[in-house]
């Protein structure tokens, strides 16, 4: 900061004159600013000096200012003292008459301070606040004073060059710089970084628009911890534009608290969204991907599943802690950049080898986690030279954790999570909580497993009760498919039968038990049973079906699990090609006529009969119904899992069947194959059952002549 040396080298109204010194009395209206060079003189004199004292520019500029001093209160001997403490002390606080241009004597308060420009000259900043009429302007200055000195925050005012004019020491406290270095520079001047341009750029934005900026989070000084600024610009009471007042303050602990409270948010996220993305699933290969899927990216760069294989493919827990030599298969994995060396670490399918010393056996017989951050450590994981570690250390991974997924304390697994490259590693906090993902997943994967087991156990009773042989009886042409539900459900309940009866006659049924599980399965067997035993004694359908539904409400004893089926039972002659058949709740029975239609296709009919009540509900009458069959023609029985869709009505799913059976088939094998494509595969289905029955007529050597 350069000062003029003479006042013939700054002509009067100069505005240079006032943009090189800021000039504090905008702020202070009774407050001016005086400097001296180092012999004492005046170098500059300001309008607002003039105004206090009557001198103008040209009267003092260059005079001593002892010459100022009223020499009626100073003695000759004092002003010598004075003019040595002002120029020889870093700062000077004191009381001083000055003599008016009129000859009045004005009590001024005088605070000054010693600066140095980029030269090394010494300069002298002297403030000058009148005291001898104390008036509002004079209580304006002793509040704004009091308020800069006793102000917690620190503050500073501006001029419209965006020079600090004044500031307090909290502020000096809050960037580490003196109060002096502030005045007459702006603030990328005095904190040379980027939050220092930062600040800058803020105040040129509320300096030229007038809104103001508050709380705004800045970098603070030397780029450690933050600092809260708010800025407005400052106007005088004529509304001109006079700077902009700045206060700041230290936020660190508060931007670290509120850091901690995000990361706890994030973290209660996240373990919410693997909660809601496993729980509800019970296929375990589709939680172990989705549990990568939702870790990485997010938690951590690389993750992936490892489970025990037995857990995979049977359902079953180990009986005792898994080893170096248990079987181990890596299921869901997922990434935050794909490339070659990704699937050398991570391939869903293949085995996984791990050494007796390795930390992965650690985790998995121990149950505790692992946590490894360091190269040495990480090439301990799994075993001395496994390609997928060195891929791991090729990707940049620094930190990995083995995570034991554990169910009733015992160990089904691992997770395994990793960090590369400019990600932070993982701490002591990250495997805490992600113990807590670990666990919570692993609920899903057991419940998967007993649902695994259970199923498969179901899906064998149910063929082992299914017919293993259907007969071909004379007059009759048979097909069927038995399609269990999709990896969603259970096994159900569905059955069929084909029966030769006496007299040439043959009994067909389908029936549908509700529920899924172990307990569907060995219901339909019953049932299965039960009409195959009764039809042998010759009964009507209705008949039949109303002893079946007898047994099937002895068979319960909660009323709470009432047990319900619906079923379809025909039988037919094919000397009279005549069919009798009773429906308990079924979906209808189709009839697809023998004549080809104008379009080649066949017409086929929804055989109008009373639906009937399930089995199971008791007191109800079953109805049956005769009628002719002509030869050629073709019974379609099914379960509703043909033509239930969720979302859709069920009229819609009969429409698109009977526009199935009514194309031309080739034959009633072709004829299941082409209904059986009407399934959404996209979507999760019940079990389907479907059985196709042409009638023929009796063989061609019996008929009557």
């Amino acid at each position: 900061m350069t000062f003029p040396p003479h006042a013939s080298d700054v002509p009067e109204g100069d505005p240079g004159h006032s943009r090189r010194v800021p000039d504090p009395t905008a702020f202070a209206p009774n407050t001016v600013v005086v400097v001296l060079d180092a012999t004492g003189r005046i170098r500059l004199w300001s309008r607002s000096a003039q105004d206090l004292l009557g001198w103008t520019g040209k009267h003092v500029l260059g005079r001593g200012f002892d010459h100022l001093m009223d020499p009626r209160s100073v003695h000759p001997k004092a002003r010598s003292d004075i003019i040595t403490g002002l120029l020889s002390r870093e700062c000077w606080n004191g009381l001083l008459p000055l003599r008016h241009r009129d000859g009045r004597s004005v009590r001024v308060q005088v605070r000054s301070s010693r600066l140095l420009d980029e030269d090394g000259r010494a300069f002298v900043h002297a403030s000058l606040t009148e005291t001898s009429r104390p008036g509002r302007k004079a209580a304006d200055s002793a509040a704004l004073e009091s308020f800069l000195e006793s102000s917690p925050l620190g503050v500073a005012l501006f001029d419209n060059d965006l020079r600090c004019v004044r500031a307090n020491e909290a502020l000096a406290r809050l960037d580490h710089h003196p109060l002096v270095d502030h005045l007459g520079h702006s603030v990328d001047e005095v904190l040379d970084e980027p939050a220092g341009h930062l600040l800058l750029d803020l105040q040129r934005q509320v300096l030229r628009t007038g809104r103001s900026m508050t709380d705004v989070t800045l970098p603070g000084p030397g780029g450690e911890g933050f600092c809260s600024v708010s800025c407005n610009r400052l106007e005088d009471t004529e509304h001109r534009v006079i700077g902009v007042a700045c206060t700041l303050t230290d936020v660190t602990e508060r931007h670290r608290i509120a850091g901690e409270n995000e990361l706890v948010r994030q973290r209660l996220s996240l373990l919410n969204e693997v909660g809601s993305r496993v729980a509800d699933l019970l296929d375990i290969p589709v939680i172990a991907e989705r549990l990568a899927g939702t870790l990485a990216p997010g938690f951590s760069d690389y993750a992936g599943v490892v489970l025990l294989e037995s857990v995979v493919t049977d359902g079953e827990l180990p009986q005792h802690a898994p080893t170096h030599r248990t079987p181990l298969i890596q299921l869901g994995v997922a990434w935050t950049q794909h490339n070659p060396t990704v699937d050398r670490m991570l391939r869903v399918g293949q085995p996984i080898n791990v050494a007796e010393d390795s930390a992965a056996c650690e985790a998995l017989s121990s149950g505790l986690p692992q946590l490894l951050d360091s190269p040495e450590r990480l090439r301990s994981a799994t075993y001395p030279g496994d390609p997928k570690i060195r891929a791991a250390l090729e990707l940049g991974v620094h930190s990995m954790m083995m995570l034991p997924l554990r169910a009733g304390g015992v160990v089904l697994g691992l997770l395994v999570v990793q960090r590369a490259n400019d990600s932070p590693p993982f701490d002591h906090a990250d495997l805490g909580f992600a113990m807590k993902l670990a666990d919570r997943a692993s609920t899903s994967l057991d419940n998967a497993r007993l649902y695994t087991r259970e199923r498969a156990g179901a899906l064998m009773l149910q063929r082992a009760l299914m017919p293993q042989h259907i007969p071909e009886p004379p007059g009759v042409h048979i097909a069927f498919r038995y399609v269990p539900g999709s990896a969603g459900n259970e096994a159900g309940g569905d059955w069929f039968d084909v029966t030769r009866l006496a007299g040439g006659r043959v009994a067909l049924v389908i029936g549908d038990v509700t529920g899924h599980g172990l307990r569907a399965a060995a219901t339909m067997g019953l049932l299965r049973t039960a009409v195959r035993t009764l039809s042998v004694l010759d009964l009507p359908p209705a008949q039949l079906l109303q002893h079946i539904d007898d047994i099937a409400t002895d068979l319960t004893h909660d009323p709470d699990e009432a047990l319900m089926a619906t079923c379809v039972y025909a039988v037919y002659d094919p000397s009279r090609r005549r069919c009798v058949m009773a429906r308990a709740g079924h979906v209808p029975p189709l009839m697809i006529q023998p004549e080809a239609t104008a379009e080649g296709g066949r017409s086929v009919q929804v055989l109008d009969m009373p639906s009937g009540a399930p089995l199971g509900v008791g007191g109800v009458k079953f109805e049956e119904v005769e009628f002719d069959v002509l030869d050629g023609s073709v019974l379609a029985l099914y379960t509703d899992g043909l033509i239930e869709t969720r979302g859709q009505d069920i009229s819609d799913g009969l429409k698109r069947l009977c526009s199935q059976l009514s194309q031309p088939h080739t034959s009633l094998e072709a004829a299941c194959d082409s209904v059986l494509g009407i399934i959404d595969p996209g979507a999760e289905q019940d079990d389907v059952a479907l059985l196709l029955a042409q009638f023929v007529g009796p063989p061609r050597h019996r008929r009557p002549s």
